[in-house]
């Protein structure tokens, strides 16, 4: 997802009061409800859906049907599916028997009928209909954008991360199971409009004054990845010679900005050729990689990028870094496809562990720099983007009720792994257990744990104290240190219990590795120590005594 906090002081204030309302809130029964694996989410397990959806621009609504194949793995007759209000579910049926639903808030318990076997699979028929929440400010608050192009025709897209895919077609709504066969999508919308969703366009239908759209999805993919977006679309394309081989990057785009998409849009390739070498192949090569224009900032559906950063450099026209390395690129494409790697292949089972969507991929920025400009331009936007941090919440967030880290996720995340990077101080290294990382828990759904152990197996450093500090406090290392003479004492204040992460200053110019702790240690130097510098990759403070 995009962030707002820095471009605009508004959205600062509203995101701050949301945090802090976040902070101090007593979760509620929905909450357990949205964010656990309840026991009617446990027994059975997600292969496919096929998504039938017919929108209807006039009045704002959408009607449709959903049918969902699932696997049993264990004892079970009540199944729940999650739809949000002020949507409808209508009718629910296995093979065309009417079931009971019991409906609480936003989740819906089907009593099924037959005898569930272990290790059979089975369909539910969802029929829902109703107008769904309208967004406010996509992407952050989620929902259905009905808006007009520049000609007056309708601009139609979806986003709802944070909110749910719930919002508006009835699903699994939680993230640690996702369909292991991917989706089909038909959608249907007045005929002189194009609608465009996730994966490969198979076929289109005419029915006189409508028309429906037949995408696919073959891989797994999270339910807040998938989208419809309806406009007067127009399309080009090209194949990308990838790691593993022709990959097809489609670009759909409102037809009267045409030619300033072909001029802009020839950053895709070049994120792809960055983004291969430092994570590995593109995760999703059967489904293609698109990027399609939307009338909101935009969002990391999986390979159905949607994209509204009005063709400019930057986060719309501005460097959230103040360094001017940020007008290098034009945030959404690098950001957002970003996500490919890190929230659609790497997909977190709580949303409360979001940081290793938007860590890596605000991270992901400063690689696109180092690979085309050097580790010295990565360097500094990075650290320039730690103005954005506010050290308000630990950036992991409360499990099992759908509750959220802070915003730090972005830019603290971001600078933490800039350290580690540090801690490895071998690039080559580095490259590999990024790449490693997709690799390793390829289309896969993990918690922050697996993470973080497996970065500490890979760096062959105990990272333990390492991620307490910075992803579950809200506490910024310090750097204390005295000079006397040739002598210089140190130790690390505002730490966890026993963080000893070594860092690099530079003593008189020449460089040097210490190791801080909580008490006080003394290194004498070959001179009388004029200068001080702690190396500013190091996200931490420092202060001389």
């Amino acid at each position: 997802m995009t962030l707002g906090f820095t471009v605009n002081r508004m959205w600062v204030i509203v995101f701050l009061l949301v945090n802090l309302t976040l902070s101090a809130q007593e979760f509620t029964r929905q909450d357990t409800l949205r964010g656990s694996i309840t026991e009617e989410r446990a027994w059975w397990d997600l292969k496919h859906y096929d998504l039938n959806v017919e929108v209807f621009p006039e009045s704002k609504s959408i009607s449709g049907i959903n049918t969902l194949t699932y696997t049993v793995l264990s004892e079970g007759n009540v199944l729940q599916i999650d739809l949000q209000s002020p949507m409808s579910l209508d009718k629910v049926e296995q093979n065309g028997t009417p079931l009971k639903v019991d409906s609480e808030g936003a989740a819906h318990f089907i009593t099924l009928q037959e005898k569930q076997e272990i290790g059979e699979d089975y369909n539910i028929v969802l029929t829902f209909s109703g107008k769904p929440q309208e967004a406010k400010n996509a992407p952050w608050d989620g929902g259905f954008s009905w808006k007009k192009d520049g000609n007056g025709k309708p601009f139609i897209a979806t986003s709802n991360q944070g909110i749910g895919a719930s919002i508006w077609w009835p699903n699994k709504d939680h993230a640690y199971d996702e369909p292991d066969n991917g989706m089909t999508m038909a959608f249907t919308a007045p005929a002189e409009l194009t609608v465009v969703g996730n994966g490969r366009l198979v076929k289109t239908e005419d029915n006189g004054n409508t028309k429906t759209w037949y995408w696919q999805v073959v891989n797994p993919i999270n339910n807040y990845g998938v989208n419809i977006n309806i406009g007067d679309y127009v399309n080009f394309s090209e194949a990308y010679d990838g790691e593993k081989g022709p990959l097809d990057m489609d670009y759909w785009v409102l037809s009267e900005n045409l030619e300033k998409a072909k001029s802009q849009f020839k950053q895709a390739p070049k994120m792809m050729e960055a983004f291969e070498h430092w994570f590995g192949p593109y995760p999703f090569y059967e489904d293609s990689f698109k990027l399609v224009e939307v009338p909101y900032l935009g969002m990391e559906h999986q390979s159905s990028v949607t994209y509204g950063n009005k063709y400019k450099n930057g986060y719309l026209g501005s460097d959230l870094s103040g360094t001017g390395w940020g007008l290098k690129f034009d945030f959404i494409i690098i950001h957002e496809a970003g996500h490919e790697w890190f929230a659609n292949n790497i997909t977190h089972i709580d949303v409360a562990d979001m940081w290793i969507h938007e860590s890596f991929t605000a991270y992901s920025e400063s690689l696109f720099l180092d690979y085309y400009y050097g580790e010295e331009a990565a360097s500094e936007y990075v650290i320039g983007t730690r103005r954005s941090i506010r050290n308000d919440r630990p950036l992991i967030g409360t499990y099992n009720v759908h509750h959220e880290g802070s915003g730090d996720m972005y830019y603290k995340g971001a600078n933490t792994l800039h350290t580690l990077r540090q801690l490895v101080d071998d690039d080559a290294k580095w490259r590999d257990i990024l790449r490693g990382l997709n690799k390793e828990f390829y289309h896969q759904t993990i918690s922050s744990k697996q993470l973080e152990n497996y970065l500490s197996e890979e760096t062959g450093i105990n990272l333990t104290q390492f991620w307490d500090q910075y992803l579950r406090t809200t506490k910024i290392p310090k750097l204390e240190y005295k000079l006397d003479g040739s002598k210089m004492s140190f130790r690390y204040t505002n730490v966890v219990k026993g963080f000893d992460m070594p860092i690099t200053i530079s003593v008189n110019g020449i460089e040097k590795w210490i190791v801080p702790t909580e008490e006080w240690t003394t290194e004498t130097f070959p001179k009388t120590i004029k200068k001080v510098v702690v190396k500013k990759d190091f996200y931490i403070e420092s202060e001389k005594l």
